[in-house]
């Protein structure tokens, strides 16, 4: 990999392409685990919180056994009991609300250091044990499909019957027996096929403050990359990574805005494609020639 872009004193804004075939990307719970969806463009919606998830889940599974690379939002901990991990390596007591700034500090600094995803995405940690705020350098916009989608909600059947009172065989008065149930009704929400753009954007000053590192950077395009292969499921249906475009900056503020680098990234259905349905009814370009001064472009994937 190109050292340009796993460089942490360097500005970097990337795209991100995936696509899912008939599954459901990401189900929006007030509304039946339904794919998201723009009512008004009908577009397909991903969460960023969704597309963190899987990073994290990435890195966990890749090197989470070792103690710079935990994972910090998981379901098996509760919150204060990771910031007590802090304080209890530091050999400070947590006082909540009157812990001092200086304590505050070091447990913010420890978490950094042994937590990927604060590192990287940042972290609200003043619940109870107070282990401070930290903002993210790696920052990601809603994934949103090129085109509109149509979300379809299947009837299923199933021959597990949940309660077994259901499957009793009632008796009539005349001694004719009433059959219990043999199947139940499910649904499955889905989305034939959809082509989604994400944007994201690493910012080096507030990398500075929280210690990332090149192997940092590189997990994070791997697990970008890779991230879709450990998330496999029924109801997900084919999610793939169709492309991964990284600008980097030799400014640390920047040299172009990233809005004008994303705009090189174009894709659009092909000629006499009315409805996609896989994504070689795309074409993507990418305009490599003219880039402004400062700034190299790397097609990671794509």
């Amino acid at each position: 990999m190109n050292s340009i872009h796993t460089d942490p004193a360097r500005r970097h804004d990337f795209v991100l392409l995936f696509d899912v075939a008939d599954g459901n990307p990401n189900g929006d719970p007030d509304a039946g685990n339904l794919p998201r969806v723009d009512p008004e463009t009908m577009q397909g919606m991903v969460t960023d919180v969704c597309l963190k998830r899987k990073v994290r889940n990435y890195v966990d599974v890749l090197c989470g056994t070792e103690a710079r690379y935990k994972i910090y939002v998981q379901s098996e901990e509760a919150l204060n009991t990771l910031h007590q991990r802090a304080y209890d390596a530091l050999g400070v007591k947590s006082t909540g609300t009157k812990q001092s700034r200086d304590a505050v500090s070091q447990a913010r600094a420890w978490m950094c250091a042994n937590f990927f995803d604060v590192r990287l995405f940042g972290a609200v940690m003043t619940t109870g044990v107070n282990c401070g705020q930290v903002r993210g350098p790696v920052q990601l916009t809603f994934g949103r499909s090129l085109d509109p989608v149509v979300p379809i909600n299947l009837s299923i059947t199933r021959i597990a019957i949940t309660r077994p009172e259901d499957m009793v065989v009632e008796t009539s008065d005349e001694g004719e027996g009433r059959g219990g149930k043999v199947t139940e009704m499910g649904r499955k929400p889905l989305v034939p096929y959809g082509l989604y753009r994400a944007h994201g954007f690493y910012t080096p000053h507030f990398a500075e403050q929280t210690g990332v590192d090149t192997r940092d950077l590189e997990l994070l395009w791997q697990a970008l990359e890779g991230m879709w292969e450990l998330d496999r499921s029924a109801a997900r249906g084919m999610m793939t990574c169709r492309g991964l475009y990284v600008f980097s900056h030799e400014n640390k503020l920047g040299n172009a805005p990233a809005h004008t680098l994303f705009e090189r990234v174009q894709v659009s259905r092909r000629d006499g494609v009315e409805v996609a349905r896989g994504f070689g009814d795309y074409v993507v370009g990418v305009q490599m020639e003219d880039l402004p001064g400062g700034v190299t472009l790397q097609p990671l994937v794509g």
